[in-house]
């Protein structure tokens, strides 16, 4: 695997693989001291484009816990606000000796554009492409829902026969997109709730069903339900009438709550519009992942750098030296 661009281009087996390195990565997290010499004279870039905190700060912590050198550029008060074109900005980097560049972009293709095109030899991972996809986020969902589902017993396994069911801006979403694709290929069974305005056309081509109706998709208590932001700076047009007629439809309030069966988990990927897409209620209950997700993050992005930037595939015991690696 030399880049990550997409959640379809995982198969199964390294979806699984990458789930099981997070483990172990997750363990890195509990000791005293919470790094590991594994990528120590690599070099990552954090190539940020687009606004973010959750994903920026993670990527950074990421590379750090492994010993990686770390950069963070951003596009504003940068040469990019001067002008400087993806190319430009990519050869430079490249120049100064990036193994690894974490790229967010507002267009849709960007990462692939940069992995495509020659234009540096470091391997290149999707942090966000416009309305494309967000591949670390899906991991990191999909390694929380498998955390809960089977605790200690996790490693090894997917999420076979878990119906999930993603609420909301499914058109304006690069998670939902991820997702979809990730799940079905860990084994869920993934269902779209949202207004008919917010479906993407040639969703029918999605591994996942449809429905419009928030109460009905309750009604067939899912083990997971994922609400997402609705992106108002995205939104050129009236998508729907309001925010209030929104909430009321398509919300997560506090009866819809209190309808769900015990073990269903609440998730959502973050920054929450409470009151909108999500009561208060539901965002600090036990059903809540929230808070899961974010530490989630940490290990699944540690273990997405030690995929690509050692590529051993010789197993996770050499991530975190609990075997015969190098790290202790």
């Amino acid at each position: 695997m030399k880049h990550l661009l997409s959640t379809q281009d995982l198969t199964r087996d390294q979806a699984v693989r990458l789930l099981d390195i997070a483990e172990d990565m997750a363990e890195v997290s509990n000791r005293e001291v919470k790094k590991l010499p594994t990528l120590r004279g690599k070099t990552v870039v954090n190539l940020f484009f687009e606004d973010s905190t959750r994903t920026r700060v993670s990527f950074e912590l990421a590379a750090k816990r492994l010993s990686a050198d770390v950069i963070t550029f951003s596009a504003k008060g940068s040469s990019v606000s001067k002008g400087e074109s993806l190319k430009d900005t990519a050869q430079t980097l490249a120049a100064m000796g990036a193994d690894a560049i974490v790229v967010r972009h507002g267009a849709s293709g960007a990462a692939q554009v940069l992995a495509e095109r020659g234009w540096t030899n470091a391997a290149i991972i999707n942090a966000g492409d416009g309305t494309h996809e967000h591949p670390t986020q899906a991991l990191l969902d999909a390694y929380t829902m498998r955390k809960r589902i089977h605790g200690a017993a996790a490693r090894g396994k997917a999420l076979d026969g878990v119906a999930v069911t993603i609420v909301g801006d499914i058109l304006h979403s690069r998670v939902a997109r991820s997702n979809v694709w990730l799940l079905a290929s860990l084994g869920a069974r993934v269902h779209l709730v949202a207004p008919a305005t917010l479906i993407p056309i040639g969703v029918e081509a999605w591994p996942s069903t449809v429905g419009y109706d928030f109460d009905v998709a309750i009604d067939f208590k899912p083990d997971v339900i994922m609400m997402l932001r609705i992106q108002s700076e995205r939104m050129n047009h009236a998508y729907f009438p309001n925010e209030r007629e929104y909430a009321r439809q398509w919300g997560l309030d506090d009866e819809r709550v209190a309808r769900l069966p015990v073990a269903t988990m609440v998730m959502h990927p973050g920054p929450m519009n409470r009151g909108l897409e999500i009561s208060s209620v539901a965002a600090d209950s036990y059903r809540s992942t929230v808070l899961e997700q974010v530490a989630s993050g940490v290990s699944v992005r540690m273990a997405v750098l030690y995929e690509l930037l050692t590529g051993t595939g010789s197993g996770t015991d050499t991530a975190t030296g609990t075997g015969t690696g190098t790290a202790a």
